[in-house]
């Protein structure tokens, strides 16, 4: 169980967002929770890697033909 406060006009905002996707409010701030989590757990992910296979993470650059980045534009 999760019990958020949140004032009048943040959960005006989030009746809004949910409405526009034809959600209940809590449905869209869970799903919301659960799209943040993944995306930092797959740039941790991305991240690991980048170290095991011993590339630095930074602007793209030239990849040799044999050799796949394992970021796939993930900045």
């Amino acid at each position: 169980m999760l019990s958020l406060r949140i004032d009048s006009e943040l959960l005006d905002r989030l009746k809004g967002h949910a409405a526009k996707r034809g959600m209940s409010v809590q449905d869209y701030v869970v799903r919301t929770l659960i799209r943040e989590d993944f995306d930092e757990r797959f740039k941790t992910a991305v991240e690991e890697t980048e170290k095991f296979y011993g590339t630095e993470p930074g602007p793209p650059g030239p990849v040799p033909h044999d050799q796949v980045r394992p970021s796939a534009g993930i900045a």
